[in-house]
């Protein structure tokens, strides 16, 4: 080996060394700066309290938004009114008007209850749930009674302080 080409040898060394010093520093630059910056956008994985929260509140709506009696459907509508917004709300006056014609024929009576609720994304503002819910029927008409299931993606908007329900989509 010539005494030139271990020269250009050793100078390619150095440049790639300097070239790999040049992206090291690079990168813990970059490193340093997005640890400095708040990336979690989804606070269901780091605030549970706040999760918790969003999770009891749509429970809790849903319990009282798709439970009704046909002896006393006043608790019902009032709870639509102050839960359900959007197009949640335009969903559930549809199906609650063809409920509440069939209902006192049928002395009809739904109980519905959250199985599970899980926050799959959560901001300061707006929420969305997979819920599980099991709605029980009993009709008097003819004692029968049943059990129903949904899995549902619930869409919750915060607005003065509470939850409300803005979507609810079926799975």
């Amino acid at each position: 080996m010539s005494a030139a080409t271990t020269v250009v040898r050793r100078h390619a060394a150095l440049v790639l060394a300097a070239l790999l010093l040049a992206g090291a520093a690079v990168a813990f630059w970059q490193a340093d700066r997005v640890r400095d910056t708040d990336h979690v956008g989804n606070h269901a994985v780091v605030d549970t309290d706040a999760t918790t929260r969003v999770q009891s509140a749509v429970a809790s709506a849903l319990v009282r938004v798709f439970s009704y009696d046909y002896n006393d459907p006043a608790p019902t509508e009032q709870a639509a009114d102050s839960l359900l917004a959007g197009q949640a709300r335009e969903q559930y006056d549809l199906l609650f008007s063809a409920l509440e014609e069939k209902a006192p024929g049928q002395q009809l009576v739904l109980t519905a209850q959250v199985q599970v609720a899980a926050v799959k994304e959560l901001s300061e503002r707006s929420a969305t749930l997979l819920v599980f819910l099991d709605q029980a029927s009993q009709r008097a008409s003819d004692e029968e009674s049943a059990v129903s299931a949904a899995q549902l993606s619930v869409t919750a908007t915060k607005k003065g302080g509470d939850w409300r329900i803005t979507g609810i989509e079926p799975l």
